[in-house]
């Protein structure tokens, strides 16, 4: 048997996962590591924490199951998109901390950019907005912060790379400097229609291009890992950014397909085809996979809050022992009331993209409780994914001459009341799939594609078996009445950021 190990390396744990040749999951493994916060609204990843944590778990996954490295097809890698690594080209070694994705200390060059116009040209090339979250401008603070770091980068001795290209450099023994398509499309470096580095957007930041990875399909040959690191060397068949491989372990390989993960934070895709399409509303425009050489692009919208919210109820509140508490207690809510939540703890998301919005709480009254609160903090997720489905279909109008069935996965997606909620908010069925391990899988899968293992994506995604379809139940008028309050409250809350 051929097997095949995906490498999921997240925001705050890396992963193992091994698949048979059938893309059965067998076995994963799983290391946290430690996050930092040197200073406000500053997130950091030591790189070596990255690395080692990842060959912890792929060494763990192999021996449990008595399977060596030479019983592996391939490796595929999916990874935390946007983080940010620069190391020496010799030795390895990273010159600063990882800037992770979250982190916020370029928004003052960002803003100086926007009031200098340059906003159209960064959407226009990149199809990103000019916001802290991308690499680009994470890139330009390590050179401009660290000593020596713009010198050495001039001549060549210093490599950058997302976390997926870190992890490869490492790897294959420093042997290739490469990523994806999808993550290169997350750095404001890269044309998403050509598909290279752009260097109108090398200039603006003043990011030398020698720093820069080659950009591959999403399947593609990385290299072979060193044979030192497993005992035997095992080729690297596919490196995709996580939002991205989400969509497709989920197999929406097709125009209008539509896939949403609910973690912390929540991620939409809507697959667009070869279409790179303009967001009038704040969207991101980006590259879902890339193959043979043929780029697929996506409308993305990002939630700044969903899991978290939920989080916040146990956590903050003490309002629930355990988050799958959440969804019993909702249901028991009050209908009279209409308590509505803007979890704008961090700012919101899209389509809004303010930073400054802070949370609001409205509709309570003296008999408001603990279940109340339960079904504002999901219904909020809720609401946020219905905006975001409406500004994509406002955006691409073949989305909305058709009904969307949203595919789901993530933490909150074992709750059929949120579930069932979110449903009756779109007005649209939501397929929660069998498998809910998408974003390993489409690692996995492109992985096990390019070896030569696995059918063409028409064929994948005719295995793809949902657990169960959640159909909408609210009638019409309660729907738009919460909608509308949904809106008020948002409104309200942007209000005090303008006020």
């Amino acid at each position: 048997m051929s097997f095949i190990l995906a490498i999921d390396q997240g925001t705050s744990s890396s992963r193992a996962l091994l698949f048979d040749p059938s893309l059965e999951l067998v076995d994963s493994a799983q290391r946290d590591f430690t996050q930092h916060y040197p200073a406000s609204g500053w997130v950091e990843h030591e790189p070596d924490d990255l690395l080692q944590t990842t060959l912890e778990v792929c060494k763990t996954v192999l021996a449990r199951n008595d399977i060596t490295a030479g019983g592996l097809a391939a490796i595929g890698i999916t990874n935390q998109r946007e983080t940010t690594v620069l190391w020496d080209r010799k030795t390895g070694t990273p010159i600063y901390r990882a800037i992770v994705w979250q982190d916020r200390r370029t928004a003052a060059l960002c803003q100086k950019l926007k009031q200098d116009g340059h906003e159209p040209l960064v959407r226009e090339r990149t199809g990103l907005l000019l916001d802290p979250y991308f690499s680009g401008t994470k890139i330009a603070w390590i050179l401009d912060h660290v000593p020596e770091a713009r010198a050495r980068a001039a001549r060549g001795e210093l490599a950058f790379g997302t976390v997926d290209t870190f992890l490869l450099w490492h790897l294959t023994g420093g042997r290739e400097h490469k990523t994806d398509a999808t993550n290169a499309s997350r750095t404001m470096l890269c044309n998403i229609h050509t598909g290279q580095w752009d260097q109108d957007m090398l200039a603006l930041l003043d990011v030398p291009a020698g720093l820069l990875p080659e950009i591959c399909d999403s399947g593609s040959h990385f290299g072979v890992t060193d044979p030192a690191l497993f005992g035997h060397s095992v080729p690297v068949l596919s490196m995709v950014g996580d939002q991205q491989a989400a969509t497709i372990g989920q197999a929406c390989f097709e125009p209008g397909m539509m896939k949403s993960t609910y973690g912390t934070g929540c991620f939409a895709l809507l697959n667009t085809g070869h279409n790179a399409v303009t967001s009038h509303n704040r969207l991101l425009t980006t590259i879902a996979y890339q193959l043979h050489g043929q780029r697929t692009y996506a409308l993305e919208g990002s939630i700044f809050v969903a899991g978290a919210a939920v989080q916040w109820l146990r956590d903050g509140l003490g309002l629930i022992e355990q988050a799958s508490d959440s969804g019993g207690l909702a249901a028991q809510a009050d209908p009279s009331q209409e308590v509505v939540l803007v979890p704008a703890f961090v700012g919101l998301g899209s389509p809004w993209w303010n930073a400054d919005a802070r949370g609001g709480l409205f509709g309570l009254t003296r008999n408001t409780g603990p279940k109340e609160l339960a079904l504002a903090v999901l219904e909020s997720v809720a609401f946020q994914t219905a905006d975001l489905m409406q500004a994509m279909q406002a955006d691409w109008p073949q989305a909305a001459s058709t009904q969307t069935i949203l595919r789901v996965d993530g933490g909150m997606t074992a709750s059929d009341f949120t579930m069932q909620r979110l449903a009756d908010l779109l007005d649209a069925p939501v397929d929660r799939p069998r498998l809910q391990e998408t974003t390993a899988l489409g690692a996995a899968y492109l992985a096990g594609y390019t070896a030569g293992l696995l059918p063409e994506p028409a064929e994948f995604a005719k295995t793809w078996q949902s657990d169960h379809r959640f159909t909408p139940a609210m009638d019409g008028p309660t729907r738009q009445r919460k909608l509308k309050q949904w809106h008020k409250a948002v409104k309200a809350v942007l209000s005090m950021v303008d006020g």
